[in-house]
């Protein structure tokens, strides 16, 4: 079987110097920070250029008299423990040598209030703080639709929030999310605690495209105009309409599904409305992010995986994050074949050789593969650049040998 090698033309912006524009951004808020202890949030994983925009954020309130500290703020993820989400954040680069801040990691959480879902909560150390700096990559949710997806004020809500908020927030039906997470998000913003919200765009090349910063009072208020932004960068494939698409490596390294719900269109939640594209008809995975640590959530949403992707499956971990959501059938395990040349092998028997799509994850989406239909049909797509000369699907004891 003869593939195509596919360029994605992309949206490229990437920022000169990300250090500066955090403190750009900060002084244009044009708001001093408390004087005392401010926490800063740490968690979310695949976030170009993190250490340097933590570091930077930390400098910033260090030179205008604060004294930081940064707070693993993960929800249910890495076990839930204090030692599993420290181990996390410094496995990102997040050290105290490389950001000049102490770690404080603790699961102990204080109740702010009471939505109809259940308890508000903060992180004890962030409570204890005299304010709160938030940091996050604003981008489209996986699970949900809405004004305010994955940014500022869910890093809020549920990555400082621990377990508790998590749960509380994912108790809601997904329809109600959306007005779940922005009643969870008021109640912490008049605890006055948040100081303000530094948050992240990325362009579709997965650089750093721009840094906002938002006073605590106005994060609900303004973070939906930065996802609006946001969506002019976002990747996604080039066709609507795949029989097979291949996914090189899943992992919360590349969205918090493993896969981005939003690149394959599909959501995984039962009794809940999906997407309408991209259509697929077929996905598998091959392997897992060893950055993912062994959580495989959206594992699931792959109709066929190789042996050596469910052998890096660490079942307690995926089981906690899945189960705190609830959307169990994210972490079902499926067909289940030796390795990459047998999945391929067995989906181009039962499924044919038409409309496949390789991808080296849902991240990453300006270098492609595709079948010798397809790549006639995206010659004509002003986005793409099709390499003329084929390339054979190819393996090496079983491996696939192409991204």
């Amino acid at each position: 079987m003869n593939l195509f090698r596919v360029e994605q033309k992309l949206v490229s912006a990437p920022l000169p110097n990300v250090a500066a524009e955090v403190h750009r951004a900060l002084d244009q808020m044009n708001l001093p920070p408390p004087q005392g202890e401010v926490a800063i949030t740490a968690g979310s994983r695949g976030i170009s250029n993190l250490v340097a925009i933590t570091k930077a954020a930390g400098d910033w309130l260090r030179q205008h008299g604060a004294k930081p500290f940064l707070v693993p703020s993960m929800g249910s993820h890495n076990g839930a423990t204090a030692e599993g989400q420290q181990k996390m954040i410094e496995s990102l680069g997040l050290t105290p040598k490389a950001t000049g801040m102490e770690i404080r990691s603790s699961m102990e959480c204080v109740k702010i209030g009471t939505v109809e879902s259940g308890d508000v909560w903060m992180d004890r150390h962030c409570h204890e703080s005299a304010g709160v700096l938030i940091l996050n990559r604003i981008k489209l949710h996986t699970c949900f639709a809405g004004p305010v997806q994955s940014g500022l004020t869910k890093m809020m809500v549920v990555g400082m929030g621990k377990i508790q908020s998590a749960e509380t927030f994912h108790s809601a039906p997904p329809e109600n999310r959306p007005r779940i997470l922005q009643e969870m998000g008021s109640l912490l913003v008049q605890s006055g605690k948040i100081f303000a919200g530094l948050g992240i765009l990325e362009d579709g090349l997965d650089q750093t495209a721009e840094i906002h910063a938002i006073p605590g009072p106005k994060i609900l208020e303004q973070e939906p105009s930065l996802l609006e932004r946001h969506r002019h960068y976002f990747p996604t494939l080039p066709c609507d309409d795949v029989g097979v698409l291949v996914v090189g490596e899943i992992g919360k390294t590349y969205s918090g599904t493993g896969m981005d719900t939003n690149v394959i269109g599909r959501r995984g939640i039962h009794g809940f409305e999906d997407f309408t594209r991209p259509r697929i008809h077929v996905i598998a995975a091959l392997g897992l992010s060893p950055y993912a640590q062994g959580n495989a959530l959206g594992v699931g949403l792959a109709d066929f995986i190789t042996r050596r992707l469910r052998q890096a499956v660490d079942e307690h971990k995926t089981f906690t994050n899945a189960y705190t959501t609830g959307d169990m059938q994210r972490m079902a395990l499926p067909c289940t074949l030796a390795d990459d040349e047998e999945v391929l092998n067995k989906i181009r028997e039962r499924y044919g050789s038409r409309r496949w799509m390789l991808i080296p994850n849902t991240l990453h989406l300006e270098k492609l593969y595709v079948s010798e239909d397809l790549a006639e049909e995206l010659r004509r797509h002003p986005r793409c650049r099709i390499d003329p000369t084929p390339v054979p699907l190819r393996f090496e004891s079983g491996r696939l040998q192409l991204f």
